[in-house]
């Protein structure tokens, strides 16, 4: 007979792996999944129609990845600019569902607004999960400096 821990909520306990580096931050994993989609999926549909907001869509959406990077690697030595680079990239999914849902409302009938829909799910989902990272991360720092008292 096998037993195993649950969570509080019942289901099966699992560890979480450590994090080494920022691309093993599943924020960063999926922003950069949502950018990847979203110019392999949708740049080339909103190049046809003349969508006069691309090229600040697609910055925006590579932009994310980065600033979970940068903000990543200040995040001991400068909490402050970590803080303010992680909620750059929280801005910088509400941008991308304001372009999303402008393309949708401009070129409903040429873009593929099944993806799209998915895409802002993502954003949201993902928007969440950066706060909550940002929290731990203010978390930790405060736990060091009593650490240190």
């Amino acid at each position: 007979m096998t037993y195993y821990q649950t969570n509080k909520y019942g289901k099966p306990f699992k560890p979480k792996t450590p994090i080494r580096s920022f691309r093993d931050l599943e924020v960063y994993q999926k922003t950069l999944e949502c950018s990847v989609l979203f110019a392999k999926h949708i740049v080339p549909d909103l190049e046809t129609a003349k969508f006069p907001m691309l090229e600040g869509a697609t910055n925006c959406s590579l932009s994310i990845p980065l600033y979970i990077a940068e903000a990543h690697s200040l995040r001991f030595s400068d909490l402050k600019a970590a803080n303010a680079t992680i909620e750059k990239a929280m801005m910088g999914c509400n941008k991308m569902i304001v372009y999303l849902e402008q393309a949708m409302g401009l070129y409903g009938e040429k873009v593929d607004t099944s993806l799209i829909q998915d895409l802002c799910l993502r954003y949201v989902a993902v928007r969440g999960k950066i706060l909550r990272l940002e929290r731990a991360w203010q978390k930790y720092k405060n736990e060091v400096k009593l650490d240190k008292l």
